[in-house]
């Protein structure tokens, strides 16, 4: 049971808080709702049926066992990513997502951040890829009490992301071996 002020995950929408308790007439009966405000940007309000919150997959923020577990998820390289075809990988994942479970989308980021290694992502993997991240994040910084930034950074050593990615004028191209081509950003003119 959850009350006003109480943080919790809604699958596939991630961290919300509740902020109220509403009572409606849905087809003559009287029905309790959670109101859950999401704490994205854009995040948008759900009405939850109190009475079906296991069916729907309310859940709390996840503990610090948990957050260890989702860690030891997410360091682990010796796992081979299904050759299968990306839309078939795509709808896999997507069902890990709809769950809820933030260790199978601990699963679904440390998959597509092997993949993208190996292997450029589709457009539906790579939005995927941020989905997952950002579900991950948002859950993981409530639960250790930190920034998401503070998540963003672990996410990065954990996968070998470099802390400032190169600009486009830092990127080389060799057509031979003999030359270097800059590629230079437009100057702006006053």
């Amino acid at each position: 049971m959850f009350k006003p002020g109480d943080k919790a995950v809604y699958p596939g929408h991630g961290v919300g808080e509740v902020v109220g308790i509403e009572h409606t007439e849905v087809a003559g009966q009287r029905q309790s709702f959670y109101v859950l405000k999401m704490l994205e940007k854009n995040g948008g309000r759900f009405l939850i049926p109190i009475n079906k919150i296991g069916q729907v997959g309310l859940r709390e923020i996840i503990s610090e066992d948990d957050v260890r577990q989702v860690y030891a998820i997410l360091k682990e390289k010796d796992i081979s990513v299904d050759s299968t075809t990306w839309n078939r990988r795509y709808r896999e994942y997507m069902e890990k997502i709809k769950t809820g479970s933030v260790f199978e989308i601990a699963e679904v980021l440390r998959d597509l951040y092997l993949l993208k290694g190996d292997k450029d992502l589709s457009f539906g993997e790579r939005k995927m890829l941020d989905t997952a991240r950002s579900l991950l994040i948002k859950e993981l910084a409530f639960a250790k009490g930190v920034t998401e930034q503070d998540i963003e950074n672990d996410l990065k050593k954990i996968f070998n992301i470099p802390e400032n990615p190169p600009k486009m004028s830092e990127i080389t191209e060799k057509p031979d071996k003999k030359k270097k081509v800059i590629v230079e950003e437009p100057k702006k003119t006053e």
